[in-house]
């Protein structure tokens, strides 16, 4: 008889998970499983497949060098039943353990899974809280009770706060909580760009790009030039090369948009921060170490800590508070279908084609390309949210449930009513034009809203203020706007929203293409 049973799923991969802190090697057994119904629930980007799979060989090699027994159920194994659930039952009679040790997972959907484990396997399963984030679910919810609103800059504060980090004594480093304004800077394509490290795949992970390609031939992506790291030491060279190269000038330009550059100054860590190869207070505690040192000014550490210790802690807290019903959230009552040019990026808007070109390159976009290209589309457009969600849940290398659903959800499609968000973030193609050099070569004209090459964007950014401006109308945040359109030349606002039925219209028409 064996000792426990321990699981260690896909965005488990830390030595430290809680379910491996009392490993006894010469007892226990590590049981991991790359899972058919993990890689089919959504439509995985082919590159986020092979991170996954290969970060998790190469994982479980970690754990055989220390002694450690690892049952390692591959997706080819003729054997391999599809699911967790039936690989821990499968696991359970080859090994006859006293009890399994799970670490609760960062989904709704497999941790209702987890919770029915010990009755079905008739033996105690132990669940232990992952202690991956600065904020427990429950202190989240301590923080949330009594609230009207669950806004991001009063929890970021509060955590700030807490962990002491950017904290001169009881005042914020700087005197200012929130250095944004400085963060909006137009990059020029002449700027040197440093390149996130790169990791050529070794033999395994080589072997996993050839099954992904044989097993998921039809799925979004290519796996050319496959370089995210796959192993911790790998994501600490990451790290060290971001810290060292672009952190510096990260923020002045983290809200940039150019042609051909998907990396910009951006980090690119958060693949390996979802999965369990870097954490979130090692990475936060390097940045502000750099700023201590002088080797990186306070609006470039401020706006990137920002995004871990305020917003991943944040959207983490809401997916929890929020329930497994969320992500059906509905509130503009959107029903468009996506377009089929979010698979094929067959349209002539060139911000969209470069985007979605992007991620199906490289199963990563940054901040601002999603949420004021493709997700101020699908805003403006009237798309279903809950398409929208599975889409983003698709693509992208570091969409997890807990963290996508929310962003999604709540900060792209306002689908929640403002939970999140104080106020949609629909922009026109003014924002695309200014923090971009999409438009160049576009066929549409940013300045233009009503003529033959006027941007879609302009028209139907109008048409979205008109459908919902009684709904809006005491919001304070959408107050100018509304009241600019108020003011609107009453023809011009009838040609903007005839532009927009016209051009809706066709995107409902077209052949729907995926994949």
């Amino acid at each position: 008889m064996t000792g426990v049973l321990r699981l260690v799923m896909g965005d488990q991969l830390s030595r430290d998970l809680p379910s491996l802190c009392n490993l006894n090697p010469a007892r226990d057994v590590v049981l991991m499983v790359e899972s058919a119904e993990e890689t089919a629930y959504a439509e995985h980007h082919k590159k986020k497949i092979a991170f996954i799979l290969a970060s998790m060989r190469a994982f479980a090699d970690e754990l055989r060098r220390e002694g450690v027994e690892v049952d390692y159920v591959r997706l080819d194994d003729p054997d391999n039943t599809g699911g967790f659930s039936s690989e821990i039952a499968r696991a359970v009679r080859k090994w006859r353990p006293e009890g399994v040790a799970i670490t609760a997972a960062n989904s709704w959907r497999v941790l209702a899974m987890q919770q029915g484990w010990e009755a079905e396997l008739g033996l105690p399963v132990t669940m232990l809280d992952d202690d991956w984030f600065y904020c427990s679910n429950a202190e989240f919810s301590d923080w949330a009770k009594g609230r009207k609103l669950l806004r991001m800059e009063d929890f970021y504060r509060s955590m700030r706060r807490r962990t002491g980090l950017l904290m001169n004594g009881r005042e914020p480093a700087g005197g200012r909580w929130n250095f944004d304004a400085d963060n909006r800077k137009r990059a020029k394509p002449d700027l040197f760009m440093p390149r996130p490290r790169a990791f050529p795949p070794d033999e395994e992970t080589a072997a996993v790009l050839d099954l992904v390609e044989q097993r998921f031939p039809r799925n979004f992506g290519r796996l050319d030039d496959f370089a995210f790291a796959v192993t911790r030491q790998q994501a600490l060279e990451a790290l060290d090369g971001f810290i060292a190269e672009a952190l510096p000038k990260f923020g002045d330009f983290q809200d940039a948009m150019l042609v051909g550059e998907p990396w910009l100054y951006h980090a690119v860590l958060s693949p390996y921060l979802n999965i369990g190869l870097l954490k979130p207070r090692e990475v936060c505690e390097r940045a502000e170490a750099a700023y201590r040192a002088g080797a990186a000014p306070l609006n470039a550490v401020e706006g990137f800590i920002r995004q871990i210790l305020g917003w991943r802690e944040y959207v983490r807290g809401i997916y929890w508070t929020a329930g497994p019903d969320y992500a059906h959230s509905n509130a503009l009552a959107a029903t468009r279908r996506l377009p089929g040019f979010y698979w094929t990026a067959k349209t002539d808007m060139a911000c969209v084609a470069a985007v979605v070109e992007q991620t199906r390159d490289q199963a990563y976009a940054h901040h601002i390309q999603r949420l004021m290209i493709t997700g101020n589309f699908a805003l403006l457009a009237g798309i279903d949210p809950y398409e929208v969600h599975r889409w983003y849940l698709a693509v992208y290398a570091d969409a997890l449930d807990w963290v996508e659903t929310p962003n999604t959800i709540g900060m792209s499609q306002f689908a929640d009513g403002g939970l999140m968000a104080s106020k949609p973030y629909a922009a026109s193609a003014a924002y695309i034009h200014r923090m971009s050099n999409y438009c160049d070569g576009c066929r549409f004209h940013p300045g233009h809203r009503t003529e033959a090459d006027a941007c879609p964007f302009n028209y139907l950014y109008w048409d979205f203020i008109r459908r919902h401006a009684e709904r809006f109308t005491g919001n304070p945040r959408m107050a100018i706007m509304l009241k600019a359109y108020a003011a609107m030349d009453e023809g011009l606002k009838h040609d903007m929203a005839r532009a927009a039925e016209r051009f809706l219209a066709e995107l409902d028409a077209a052949p729907y293409e995926a994949g």
